[in-house]
């Protein structure tokens, strides 16, 4: 019984599994043949499974659960619109002076915010200084939207055996001899650069700011990789390049804010001056964060671009 017992014990543990060998008896089955009748039976049965059950014309229990379904859809649609407009009826009319916009952080903005932040502009003011950390919480989202993008559309960078003859027969990723477009791109994309620079550069004198002005960037990127190809955009942005770009913006913006709201916190003297009216270089540090909102838009635009159409820089 004790030998037994170990040889079970070591055909459980694996180490013996020839233990057994010779009491298993394993023989070939033999195919098992089937009447002409039965086989026919058998496909009848499935056509008339598929037809009276899986049928969705066929099959009572079907249409009544698409009438159901049906009926549901509309009472829960016009629930949502039944609601949607008692709150419209509840809000204030325009004009009315006790609207709950019309409180006094609005009323603070209007009247001291060229005081407070040096922008002429009362938006730019108050999106990069009185709520300048949601901005940079919404740069990290740009960044992390674009991380997110690199992970899920990365081509492979080992060359698939038939990838060189197929990038050279595909005009839709690199563009070749495209004259009309290549000029157009020529006269075009250096003062769609300009007018990106001067909407980031003046977002606290006039309309404009970062977000747009990097928008404007981006798209000018975007025309010059179409008309020339990926090949020639490569050689001043990679990869690296919008990493490096991305990172130092958002670096400097945390910094410069975390200063600025310590400063501010525990009512010391932050040494930075306020802007002017008509003056580009001023407004502390709201031009400088206008830049680096400005970067990260405009990388963020050109890499959904690369990646969506091209899956790689």
């Amino acid at each position: 019984m004790k030998k037994l017992t170990n040889k079970l014990l070591d055909w459980l543990n694996a180490e013996d599994q020839s233990v057994f060998d010779d009491a298993m008896e394993l023989k070939m089955q033999e195919p098992k043949e089937e009447k002409e009748e039965t086989v026919q039976q058998r496909m009848r049965d499935r056509l008339h499974i598929k037809d009276e059950v899986y049928s969705e014309g066929e099959s009572k229990e079907v249409k009544v659960l698409r009438i159901i379904y049906r009926i549901l859809a509309i009472i829960l649609c016009g629930f949502i619109a039944y609601n949607l407009l008692i709150a419209v009826s509840w809000l204030p009319r325009t004009g009315e002076f006790d609207k709950p916009v019309n409180n006094e952080v609005s009323a603070r903005y209007i009247e001291k915010g060229l005081q407070e932040t040096g922008a002429v502009n009362i938006v730019t003011g108050m999106i990069l200084d009185y709520r300048a950390f949601d901005t940079f919480g919404e740069s990290n989202v740009l960044n992390i939207a674009t991380i997110t993008v690199l992970i899920l559309l990365r081509r492979n960078k080992k060359k698939l055996p038939n990838e060189i003859e197929e990038k050279e027969n595909d005009r839709l990723l690199e563009p070749k001899n495209d004259v009309i477009l290549q000029k157009a791109a020529t006269f075009l994309v250096p003062a769609i650069f300009l007018f990106g620079i001067y909407v980031i550069l003046n977002g606290h004198l006039s309309p404009g700011g970062g977000f747009s002005g990097g928008a404007i960037i981006g798209a000018g990127l975007i025309l010059y990789v179409s008309a020339f190809g990926f090949e020639k955009t490569e050689k001043f942005f990679t990869e690296k390049t919008q990493k490096v770009i991305s990172l130092s913006a958002l670096l400097f913006y945390c910094l410069a804010k975390s200063y600025s709201f310590f400063t501010g916190a525990n009512e010391l003297e932050s040494h930075i001056p306020l802007g002017k009216a008509g003056a580009i270089l001023s407004s502390g540090l709201i031009l400088p964060l206008n830049i680096c909102v400005g970067l990260v838009v405009a990388v963020t635009m050109y890499t959904f671009y690369c990646m969506f159409r091209k899956g790689e820089f």
